[in-house]
């Protein structure tokens, strides 16, 4: 699996593409805000010559949904969510203004939401559904098995983990997840985040002072 990385918006949040030699590809927490970011995610996958097949949010902080419509009615694909998630996207216009972002576009709601006894299936991959709430009441992290590769949103970053002073936040319920859900992955996994650099989980257990 192929994994390309984009830095997006003031907040600095990256957007991830997933693909594989199919060319087949999904998009996760598309935080493109400007017309060039945009720009810039249209002209890797055009390069590439992928097919992206679902938009995939983790979570639905203002961050990660700036680019919701234009991935969605880009490339015609649906959005995928947990339905947890889905007050925070009804609010989205509201927060968005609280932010400044005043030219954001409304994101579409999902068709069909996410839960743990699903995968998310696409070209020869195969990804693992991980509820973990704490940062967000309907926070997913998707984790591939075979790569040990996971997509953890903003539930760990490294040395640190979400924050939980926002609405829906809870700081014990995100020590939970952490522990019942990534902690019990290979050391070997590889995560990638919602912002920052990536990191290993064995690093993790050794520096991340929020985990023991």
């Amino acid at each position: 699996m192929n994994i390309q990385t984009f830095t997006f918006n003031p907040f600095q949040e990256n957007t991830y593409v997933l693909y594989d030699n199919t060319k087949e590809c999904i998009i996760i927490d598309p935080g493109c805000y400007t017309r060039e970011e945009e720009a810039l995610l249209a002209n890797f996958i055009n390069k590439k010559q992928l097919n992206p097949v679902k938009l995939i949010n983790t979570h639905c902080h203002i961050d990660h949904i700036l680019g919701n419509k234009f991935v969605c009615e880009k490339w015609n694909i649906n959005l995928f969510t947990h339905k947890e998630e889905l007050h925070l996207l009804q609010a989205s216009e509201e927060i968005s203004k609280m932010y400044g972002f005043e030219d954001y576009n409304l994101s579409p709601m999902p068709k069909e939401y996410l839960n743990v006894e699903q995968k998310i299936k696409f070209g020869e991959i195969s990804l693992e559904i991980l509820f973990c709430p704490g940062h967000s009441p309907g926070h997913i992290c998707l984790f591939c098995k075979k790569n040990n590769i996971l997509i953890a949103g903003d539930v760990i970053f490294k040395g640190s983990i979400g924050r939980t002073d926002l609405p829906g936040g809870d700081y014990k319920v995100l020590l939970e997840s952490i522990n019942k859900e990534i902690i019990r992955l290979p050391n070997e996994t590889q995560i990638y985040s919602g912002h920052g650099p990536s990191t290993v989980l064995s690093e993790e257990k050794k520096h991340n002072p929020f985990i023991n």
